[in-house]
């Protein structure tokens, strides 16, 4: 063994730690260095009128290895992104830098206007060719980013743009968060550009389930008047059983307006009165409804409404009815 690998091992432990952080100290000091410096040099080139430069040198600064960025280490347009300087975005996008730049998540700055509910930067960002489709390596698109933060204008500006309403199955789905933080403008707009619905994530259910289990009164309604199956949840669970089990008599009542099966089972061959607390308001109500005959009135508006089926509901508006009875039919 060489005198230095001895000398290195004779050591305290706690001096060789010392010796690795003083490493990792003199490294983020050299970064940091590196960084101002080209910072100050791009700023120079601006002041000099040569944009051309100063979009040359950030590029390799930024875009260099972006495979390998750290969130420690985001581009301008991220930072201005998320901070809703509109200013600042537009002047580095006249300068050259992508609009699609990655993190090493793959998080673009148009995810981070839309995170921030920055409309104006989403729509500059669109403008100079954003992907509005863009998915971080998570699944997360700016569209599910928008629902999040209930940004009903973020999210009209990517579907106007081809933002696509639905995700895939195993992916962040925009109408089920939009529906679990009842963001009712955002579902609106998702139903309107065409999301289904009916979409089920194994391990959330349906969107209407969602709006059941989260108690979103106007979101479950909204759904089920644009033709939500209201049989439809998770598994075996019904949307019935999960507003039951909440005890949220208010959805209970909705369900059961549109024709919720009061004696569905569930995985445990419950009905949704064996899981709705016992004494509750909803047992209550539920109990009543049982021995409660159904009015035809109510019978003739579900019917009606299944044979037209869901995908022509929207014609039901245009129908040669008077104007209460139209509006009874599409539950107005």
């Amino acid at each position: 063994m060489s005198d230095a690998a001895q000398e290195l091992t004779n050591k305290p432990f706690a001096a060789q730690l010392s010796n690795v952080y003083l490493s990792i100290l003199a490294l983020f000091c050299f970064k940091l260095f590196v960084k101002i410096s080209l910072n100050l040099l791009t700023y120079f080139y601006i002041v000099r009128g040569n944009r051309k430069e100063a979009a040359r040198i950030s590029a390799e600064f930024y875009d260099y290895g972006q495979q390998h960025r750290s969130w420690a280490d985001r581009s301008p347009l991220h930072d201005a992104a998320s901070q809703g300087r509109l200013l600042a975005l537009k002047t580095l996008i006249l300068q050259g830098h992508n609009v699609n730049v990655l993190t090493i998540d793959h998080v673009t700055p148009l995810h981070e206007a839309c995170l921030g509910d920055h409309v104006a930067c989403a729509r500059a960002l669109i403008d100079a060719g954003a992907n509005v489709n863009a998915s971080t390596v998570d699944g997360v698109t700016p569209l599910f980013n928008a629902c999040t933060v209930g940004s009903v204008a973020c999210t009209e500006i990517l579907l106007e743009n081809g933002a696509k309403p639905q995700s895939l199955v195993y992916h962040p789905s925009p109408i089920h968060e939009a529906t679990s933080k009842g963001h009712y403008g955002c579902v609106e707009a998702l139903v309107t550009w065409g999301a289904d619905v009916d979409m089920d994530i194994p391990h959330l259910g349906t969107a209407l389930y969602t709006a059941c289990v989260c108690q979103e009164l106007e979101c479950a309604r909204k759904l089920l008047r644009e033709g939500a199956n209201v049989q439809k949840g998770k598994s075996l669970d019904s949307p019935l059983h999960a507003a039951a089990e909440k005890d949220c008599t208010a959805v209970v009542k909705l369900l059961l307006d549109f024709g919720a099966d009061i004696n569905a089972r569930n995985t445990e061959f419950q009905r949704p009165v064996d899981v709705a607390p016992a004494s509750s308001l909803t047992e209550g109500f539920l109990l009543l409804y049982e021995a409660t005959p159904r009015l035809l009135s109510q019978l003739c508006r579900q019917c009606i409404r299944n044979c037209v089926g869901r995908d022509r509901l929207h014609l039901l508006s245009h129908l040669p009815l008077p104007n209460r009875l139209r509006n009874y039919l599409r539950y107005q």
